[in-house]
């Protein structure tokens, strides 16, 4: 009897450690199926983190070189155009700069600006989201890449949301100085994102200054910001004005209603792992 009880003892022990083994298996095996899920939303999202070391002194140099040219174009080619145009309304003369851009590439779709930062650049647009992450405006191969409109923006409609990405270089170029919009201070003294296309040149106020971080796809009631570009309906417009108010990082009386323009800057935050830093805008209009 003492010989079956001990026997049956040792089954019960041998049961509770192939349990224990299964269940260490199956977290294994789900701690890498999510690790997978994650990469796959970074692919879709087609941000890399690009460190500030990862540029050689060679590149650094080249890509400062790139930069001021890019950011003296604009400049130059006002020259040009008043010079040729004598144009009165410095708004159409910034249209037409957009324009004269665009013939030396089609795919720069407008120029973004904050004043009195660095973020001062041409925007492109390509047909994936991955050639301007690493080429610039000339279409050479960059690392700090390009400040880009997501290809699934539409022009024809147009989508409800300009969601721009750029690099955070963490040396004051591209997208880095967005992250100074952490501070209240910095956002009242930087309240409009001026963005010119070859059809207007408008401006943006904030609205919203949020951190946030790419989702695994398992995870739910998250606000995954990345994926709004056009509204469907009225509801789903206002969720997300509502999330993206929640999640700013400080009140901003500033908001939107349905059918509001609306621009998004996006880039990567270093707070935590596969972080992304995002500014929201919506567009003044003229008459108001």
């Amino acid at each position: 009897m003492k010989k079956s009880k001990i026997k049956f003892l040792y089954i019960l022990i041998y049961l509770f450690f192939i349990f224990i083994i299964v269940l260490s298996v199956a977290y294994i095996l789900n701690f890498f199926l999510l690790k997978k899920e994650a990469q796959k939303e970074n692919n879709l999202l087609n941000i890399v983190k690009v460190e500030e070391n990862t540029l050689d002194n060679n590149d650094s140099e080249n890509d400062n070189n790139e930069n001021e040219e890019s950011t003296n174009s604009i400049e130059n080619t006002t020259n040009t155009v008043e010079e040729k145009e004598d144009i009165e309304n410095p708004e159409n003369g910034r249209i037409l700069q957009v324009k004269n851009l665009k013939k030396q590439n089609s795919d720069i779709v407008g120029w973004l600006e904050i004043k009195d930062t660095s973020i001062n650049y041409p925007v492109l647009q390509g047909t994936d989201n991955e050639y301007y992450m690493t080429h610039n405006y000339k279409k050479q191969k960059s690392k700090k890449g390009s400040i880009f409109l997501t290809k699934d923006y539409d022009w024809n409609i147009p989508s409800s949301n300009l969601l721009i990405y750029g690099h955070n270089l963490k040396n004051g170029t591209m997208f880095e100085e967005l992250l100074k919009y952490s501070n209240k201070d910095f956002y009242k003294k930087h309240p409009i994102i001026r963005f010119t296309t070859e059809n207007e040149d408008a401006e943006y106020e904030i609205i919203s200054v949020f951190k946030s971080r790419v989702y695994y796809k398992s995870e739910k009631n998250v606000f995954r910001y990345y994926y709004f570009v056009n509204a469907n309906t009225e509801e789903e417009y206002n969720e997300f004005i509502k999330n993206a108010k929640k999640a700013s990082l400080y009140d901003i009386e500033a908001t939107a209603k349905y059918k509001d323009q609306l621009i998004t800057l996006s880039t990567c935050s270093y707070h935590t792992q596969d972080g992304r830093f995002a500014v929201v805008g919506r567009k003044i209009e003229k008459n108001s």
